[in-house]
């Protein structure tokens, strides 16, 4: 199956009322482990990449590739998502590698602010077939750029997308990322609320922090788009400690990351079917 458009995946997702899963890259390992447990699920998913991944590989284009390479190389439909990108330049430098969509975060910014640069963002993006997503509202856990407690107003969202034209909006409901346990309580009024207000496809950032039968009431309340790190992470992480306290004197890191990226796999699987309404 070659490396699709988020917008075919997305508007698929949004024509069965189901959700769709958006995972966070961070190296090779973890890349190919959602490839994998996109594949044994037999679903679709988005391959993410933060600014904060481009920065810990010192740009994007050597991730960015590797993630691209292995969408095209997939069973099923993979497409390739730029999250949490504050930099301008670094969203044209995703599209410019044809990317299928970008997320900018003007959440740190006035509003008035925010607004012109998501508007600048998108029309450089539909120029080039990509699709966008931003965010109002702001969502926790993000180094101080977002303050918890703060929830999206319905009205100001739907004055947010027209006067921006994006595709997406990720809106704050009470989910923050980062989190290590899932005890994180959805306002699922609110999201029925902001969907009624809205054409595009809603997205709840910060989902680690949050359980499987919250993550389930928000996608049957109008959540589309659920994205996942931390809590996948932690699947990769612990299976890798397992090993190495087990195995002591091994040096070679494949045979440690090979078990974390099927643990990431496997979870990663599982999610999916879970946002899609399915136990098989």
């Amino acid at each position: 199956m070659p490396l699709v458009k988020t917008a075919e995946i997305m508007n698929a997702a949004r024509r069965e009322n189901i959700g769709q899963g958006a995972f966070n890259v961070i190296h090779l390992e973890s890349a190919e482990a959602l490839v994998k447990g996109a594949e044994m699920a037999r679903t679709p998913v988005i391959l993410q990449i933060s600014e904060n991944c481009v920065s810990y590989h010192g740009s994007l284009e050597p991730i960015a590739l590797a993630c691209l390479a292995a969408a095209r190389n997939a069973e099923v439909p993979v497409a390739v998502h730029l999250d949490h990108a504050e930099s301008e330049a670094l969203a044209r430098a995703a599209i410019d590698l044809g990317f299928g969509s970008i997320m900018f975060d003007g959440a740190h910014l006035e509003y008035e602010e925010n607004v012109a640069a998501t508007r600048r963002v998108t029309e450089r993006a539909h120029a080039a077939g990509v699709y966008v997503e931003a965010e109002l509202g702001k969502i926790g856990g993000k180094d101080g750029a977002h303050a918890p407690g703060v929830r999206t107003d319905p009205l100001e969202a739907r004055a947010f997308v027209a006067a921006t034209g994006v595709d997406a909006l990720a809106v704050a409901v009470g989910s923050s990322h980062a989190m290590l346990d899932r005890s994180a309580a959805l306002d699922i009024e609110l999201i029925a609320s902001i969907r009624a207000a809205l054409a595009v496809p809603l997205v709840l950032h910060g989902s680690s922090g949050v359980s499987d039968q919250n993550i389930v009431a928000a996608i049957e309340a109008g959540m589309t788009k659920i994205n996942v790190s931390t809590h996948l992470n932690g699947f990769f992480t612990r299976a890798i400690r397992e090993y190495l306290e087990a195995n002591p004197t091994v040096v070679d890191s494949r045979k440690y990351l090979a078990r974390g990226r099927e643990a990431m796999a496997g979870e990663s699987a599982r999610l999916l079917r879970l946002f899609a309404g399915r136990n098989n």
